[in-house]
C-alpha cells in the first residue's frame, strides 16, 4: 500500500450476511441429518444477538429459502471434491462473499489453490474478521480483490495472484448473475470458456416469474423488492434454455442446467421434517 492510502473496510452487503446466517439457522433449528454444516460465516458476520428475531430468519415462514442456500453450498462443494478427486487443483470464487469452503474443508482446501473474488472494502473486512478469529490466511488461499464495477479484468487480477490459465480450474459465481447485466454475463462466460479445457464453470441464476412454482412466487417478489429497496436491483432473470445456449454460444464444450427443484431430491429425500428448498434459482454447469 502506498503511503498516505487508507485501506477501504466496508462490511459485506446484506445478501452475503443473510446467507451466511440461513446456513447457521439450518444447523440450529433443523433436525440433522444436516446438508451444510457452517457456522463459521455465523461467527464472521458477528451479527446481534437477537438476529435469529429478524424476520428473515423466522424458522417456518423462511425454510424454503434456508434449504436452498444449504443445498446451493452442498451441490458447490460436492463439485470441487469431485474435481479434485480427479486432478483439478485451482479453484475460483467469483464473488466469494462470507464463503467458508476454506475454513471448513482444510482436509480438500488445502489440496487446491483457492482465490476468492471480491470487492475491495468487504474483502478486506474479510481478511481482518479471518485474523481476529485466528484462521489467518493460508499460503493456498488468495483474496483477490476486484472492483467489479470499475471494469478493468479480473482474469488479469487473477494471474497476478498465481493462478496459471494453463491449468484447468472450478469457477463458481453463486448468488451474482441476477446483480448483472445480460452483456456483463455474457462477457464472462466469454472469458471463462477461454480457460484451459478441462475447466468447469457453475454459476446460479434466477428465473422468470413465470417459471417459478406458484408458492414461491411471493418469496420471490418480496426478494426482488427487498433488493431494489437495498440499491441493488435484480438485473437479470433467465429461463434455462437462454443460460444453455449463451454459453454454448461463448464457446464451451458442454452445457447443461441443473435445476434448484433436483437438489430436494438429492440431498433432502428423506427428511422427516418435510424441509425441502423453494424454486427459483438453478445453476448452469458448463465445461470448456
Amino acid at each position: 500500500m502506498a503511503d498516505g492510502q487508507i485501506e477501504q473496510i466496508e462490511a459485506p452487503d446484506s445478501t452475503a450476511v443473510r446467507t451466511a446466517l440461513w446456513r447457521a439457522m439450518h444447523v440450529r433449528v433443523d433436525a440433522p441429518p444436516h446438508v451444510v454444516e457452517d457456522e463459521i460465516g455465523l461467527r464472521l458476520a458477528d451479527p446481534a444477538d437477537d438476529w435469529r428475531d429478524r424476520p428473515d430468519m423466522d424458522p417456518r415462514t423462511t425454510s424454503g429459502f434456508r434449504a436452498a442456500m444449504v443445498a446451493r453450498a452442498r451441490y458447490i462443494e460436492d463439485l470441487i471434491t469431485e474435481q479434485a478427486g480427479r486432478g483439478v487443483a485451482q479453484y475460483v470464487i467469483l464473488g466469494a462473499g462470507l464463503d467458508t469452503f476454506a475454513q471448513r474443508r482444510p482436509e480438500i482446501a488445502s489440496r487446491l489453490r483457492i482465490f476468492e473474488v471480491d470487492q475491495p472494502g468487504p474483502q478486506t473486512w474479510k481478511r481482518r474478521r479471518l485474523a481476529e478469529l485466528g484462521y489467518g490466511i493460508p499460503e493456498w488461499l488468495h483474496l483477490v480483490p476486484f472492483d467489479f464495477e470499475a471494469g478493468g479484468s479480473w482474469l488479469e487480477r487473477l494471474a497476478a495472484a498465481g493462478f496459471d490459465p494453463g491449468q484447468p480450474a472450478v469457477i463458481v459465481s453463486t448468488g451474482v448473475s441476477m446483480y448483472l447485466t445480460k452483456d456483463a454475463t455474457t462477457a464472462t462466460l466469454r472469458r471463462i470458456a477461454g480457460l484451459a479445457p478441462g475447466s468447469t464453470l457453475a454459476m446460479t441464476f434466477l428465473l422468470p416469474t413465470e417459471l417459478v412454482d406458484d408458492a414461491d412466487r411471493p418469496g420471490l417478489r418480496a426478494s426482488e423488492e427487498g433488493a431494489r429497496a437495498s440499491g441493488t436491483p435484480f438485473l437479470s432473470f433467465y429461463a434455462p434454455q437462454e443460460m444453455l445456449a449463451l454459453a454454448r454460444e461463448a464457446g464451451f464444450r458442454d452445457a447443461r442446467h441443473v435445476s434448484g427443484a433436483s437438489h430436494a431430491g438429492r440431498y433432502f429425500a428423506d427428511r422427516a421434517d418435510g424441509l425441502r428448498p423453494s424454486s427459483g434459482e438453478d445453476l448452469l454447469v458448463a465445461t470448456v
